[in-house]
């Protein structure tokens, strides 16, 4: 997970068929997520969002298993 997705966890997932899905924004507060989904909504209304916490990989995890290798 890059800096930058560490500092922005909120993210607006469009669903699509197929169990598919696309992140099409990334913010750092939910309140901005809900505006941008709400103005998405408007400009594509059959189109279905979801608002997500996106914590990544847990780096504690993953340290420990690069000590081990």
């Amino acid at each position: 997970m890059t800096y930058y997705h560490r500092l922005h966890p909120w993210a607006v997932v469009r669903l699509l068929p197929q169990m598919q899905r696309v992140v099409v924004a990334r913010f750092r507060n939910r309140s901005n997520a809900e505006g941008h989904l709400k103005a998405l909504k408007r400009l594509m209304p059959d189109a279905e969002f979801v608002i997500v916490f996106d914590i990544g990989n847990d780096p504690i995890a993953e340290e420990s298993r690069d000590d081990r290798e």
